[in-house]
């Protein structure tokens, strides 16, 4: 049907207005995506009191071919049309057999075919769900990607994120896209009526203080100030209900931050401006100047070795060690800023 796979936007503002096609192929790791393109054709296509006759949501592994057929071809009770969505169609068996029904589906259904990841796209049954199907391809985002989604997403809810907020929100989440809506949908809670947002906004929505939250450490780590990184480190996880958790976030959003540094190192090599170094690394423009001030206290011999106590500190936290997150994190403290430690 199509030669270019449809957008998100488009399969969802289509969905929206109830514009369906009898068939869609999707596939990719992005999985969320997918997953709410699912979640508006069930909510759209039909009644509540339509779907017990006339929705099928199936599982690759768990259906033959023949059966999953068997319901496609089926035509609606009582209602418009029928609605089937086999989730997991790379590990259907035979799923070959559905290369003659995608060239002639049941105009009275519509049916979503889900693969994980990407299949063998020169094959059947995928050649032919591309050529014949609605498609479309949904790939993982980069870091890079980040800020402008959350801030495009926070638009569509009808809020303004202020830059700094969409950074830590970044920062924060790195490419999960579940994660960022969750955040996004707690800060929107945290904020009342009010449509614009801030960073002392997403910082109190996290629990955190304005002196004390993860990215006032990783601007700490960033200018060497051992001693305030160290201290921030010991109220953070004080101040947090789960502390092994509060522990992996911040591992977490400081593995992101040495990532983008070492991303700055390769710009500056290109001789690259402040906007497309911004680009490449994922942050707002606003902060590129901060990063760049940061990346002169780390050179390459020192970024490798804090992927590398960034990386034993994650092992650690994750039942590697017996040692408890304050000593974990205080070591990682240390091995990130050995030339600030006072002899």
């Amino acid at each position: 049907m199509s030669k270019k796979g449809l957008s998100y936007e488009q399969l969802r503002t289509a969905l929206q207005h109830r514009n369906y096609q009898p068939l869609y192929f999707l596939y990719g790791a992005e999985r969320f995506l997918i997953d709410e393109l699912q979640t508006l054709l069930l909510e759209t296509a039909l009644a509540p009191h339509e779907r017990d006759f006339n929705q099928d949501i199936l599982y690759g592994a768990e259906v033959t071919a023949q059966a999953a057929l068997a319901l496609c071809a089926q035509y609606p009770m009582m209602a418009e049309r029928r609605v089937v969505v086999v989730r997991d169609f790379e590990k259907m068996k035979d799923n070959r057999l559905f290369t003659e029904f995608a060239k002639r589906p049941n105009p009275s259904a519509v049916v979503m075919l889900i693969c994980n990841g990407k299949p063998n796209l020169s094959a059947h049954p995928y050649r032919a769900l591309k050529q014949h199907g609605a498609w479309g391809e949904f790939k993982a985002l980069y870091d890079n990607q980040m800020p402008s989604w959350i801030q495009n997403r926070a638009k569509q809810m009808g809020y303004r994120l202020e830059p700094q907020g969409v950074q830590m929100l970044a920062d924060f989440v790195g490419t999960d896209l579940r994660a960022a809506v969750a955040e996004l949908d707690k800060l929107i809670t945290f904020a009342g009526g009010r449509t614009r947002l801030t960073a002392d906004d997403v910082v109190a929505a996290s629990g955190q203080t304005r002196d004390f939250n993860v990215f006032e450490l990783q601007r700490a780590i960033g200018q060497h100030r051992y001693a305030d990184a160290v201290f921030i480190t010991e109220r953070l996880l004080q101040n947090a209900s789960a502390s092994r958790g509060e522990a992996l976030m911040i591992v977490s959003v400081l593995t992101s931050y040495f990532t983008k540094l070492w991303k700055l190192t390769v710009c500056q090599q290109k001789r690259m401006k402040d906007n497309e170094m911004a680009r490449r690394i994922g942050v707002s423009p606003f902060f590129v100047k901060e990063y760049v001030q940061s990346v002169r206290r780390f050179p390459l011999a020192s970024l490798e070795r804090a992927f590398g106590a960034l990386l034993a500190a994650d092992y650690e936290l994750k039942g590697g060690s017996p040692r408890d997150e304050r000593l974990i994190l205080t070591l990682l403290m240390r091995r990130l800023m050995p030339a600030s430690v006072p002899a």
